[in-house]
């Protein structure tokens, strides 16, 4: 949601009040982070995929991970931190995996 001066409502910028794994659906949200240009990235916990939603559209896009649960470079196992270094390259907690990764320039 994101909120204007005096608001009494937000408005739903990710997610649809119920959890799934559709792209426009999210289950169990972790950490967020909103880039320069104003895009949403979520840890999409229980889905294990890394999410991206541009500003004003209904659906995300899967930018890492949504391969099932697992442990291979390319999966994870409950995503639950994210964050970008300066160059832009996103780091990822997953969480039962126990490891943090690296993923070279998201854009």
């Amino acid at each position: 949601m994101k909120w204007k001066k005096d608001a009494k409502e937000g408005t739903i910028v990710a997610g649809e009040n119920r959890k799934g794994e559709n792209l426009n659906q999210l289950s169990n949200p972790q950490k967020i982070v909103v880039n320069d240009l104003g895009h949403l990235y979520v840890a999409d916990f229980e889905n294990h995929r890394i999410m991206r939603w541009r500003e004003g559209k209904e659906e995300g896009e899967v930018i890492v991970g949504g391969n099932d649960k697992g442990n291979q470079s390319n999966q994870f196992n409950d995503p639950c931190g994210l964050c970008f270094d300066d160059e832009g390259n996103l780091y990822v907690a997953d969480y039962f995996n126990q490891r943090i990764q690296k993923f070279v320039t998201i854009l």
